[in-house]
C-alpha cells in the first residue's frame, strides 16, 4: 500500500512539474464512462457516453456515441462542429488540475468553461493544412480559454519531448515538438519547436511590445505564456 501511495505521489510531482505550459495537454485515450458532448454542424446537441474513436494516422475518422436510451450513434468528422471527452483514467485529474489552476482568464464565450474545468477536452472543426490541400478536421484545441487571435491545435503526429508511463496508463509530459497553429481567420500550419525562433516575428508582427519581449530571448517553453499575452495584452 505505502509503495502505491508513493508511485502516486511520484507520477503527481512529476505530472505537476510538466505542465510548464498553460495549454490543456493533449490526450488520445478518453472515458466510455463519463458523458461526452456534441455539437452536429446542422445545431443538434448529443450527450452519451463514448463507445467508440476511431483514427487513421492519428486523425479522427468516426465517432460513436450511446444516448441514455442505450441508442448507438455514429458520426464522422463532417458532421461534427465540436465536442467535448474526458481523458481516461489518471489523465482526467491531471488534466484537471492543471486547467483550473492556470487559466486566469476566459476570452472564448463559445466554449464552456465550466466543461473544461472539469478536465474535459476540447475538439472542434478546423481547416488545417496537413498536406498540400488544406482539409477540415477535427483537431483539439489546445488553449481554449485564450483562442480568440491565435489557436493552437494538437498536432497528432507530433514526437514529445518525454513520455511518462504510469500503472498502464500514459500522461504526456515535456513540450511537443510541433503544434498547428491558426493565426486569425487563416488555415492552421503547423509550428515547429526548431522553426520558433523565427515564426514568432509572423505570429506576433501586430504586437511589437511582445516582439521586443520575445525576441530578447526566444523560448519554445514559452509559447502557451506568449500566445496568451497575446491575447490579452495586445491591442
Amino acid at each position: 500500500m505505502k509503495i502505491k501511495h508513493y508511485l502516486l505521489s511520484t507520477a503527481l510531482c512529476i505530472s505537476a512539474a510538466a505542465y510548464s505550459q498553460d495549454f490543456i495537454p493533449a490526450y488520445d485515450r478518453f472515458s466510455g464512462k463519463e458523458t461526452s458532448y456534441l455539437t452536429l454542424e446542422d445545431g443538434t446537441k448529443i450527450e452519451g457516453t463514448l463507445e467508440d474513436l476511431d483514427r487513421r494516422k492519428g486523425l479522427i475518422e468516426e465517432v460513436t456515441i450511446k444516448d441514455a436510451n442505450g441508442k448507438k450513434w455514429k458520426f464522422t468528422p463532417d458532421k461534427i462542429k465540436s465536442m467535448y471527452l474526458i481523458p481516461s483514467g489518471f489523465s482526467k485529474f491531471s488534466t484537471n488540475m492543471d486547467v483550473g489552476t492556470k487559466v486566469k482568464k476566459w476570452d472564448a464565450t463559445y466554449i464552456d468553461s465550466e466543461i473544461i474545468k472539469k478536465g474535459y477536452a476540447y475538439f472542434e472543426k478546423a481547416n488545417v493544412a496537413v498536406k498540400k490541400e488544406p482539409e477540415m478536421l477535427l483537431m483539439q484545441l489546445l488553449n481554449p480559454g485564450f483562442n480568440s487571435k491565435i489557436k493552437v491545435f494538437h498536432d497528432p503526429f507530433a514526437a514529445e519531448t518525454m513520455r511518462v508511463g504510469f500503472g498502464g496508463m500514459t500522461m504526456a509530459g515535456g513540450d511537443d515538438k510541433s503544434y498547428y497553429v491558426q493565426l486569425g481567420d487563416n488555415v492552421a500550419k503547423k509550428l515547429k519547436k526548431k522553426d520558433y525562433d523565427d515564426e514568432y516575428k509572423v505570429l506576433y508582427s501586430s504586437c511589437p511590445t511582445l516582439l521586443k519581449k520575445v525576441g530578447e530571448k526566444v523560448r519554445w517553453t514559452e509559447f502557451s505564456k506568449n500566445v496568451y499575452e497575446y491575447t490579452f495584452e495586445c491591442q
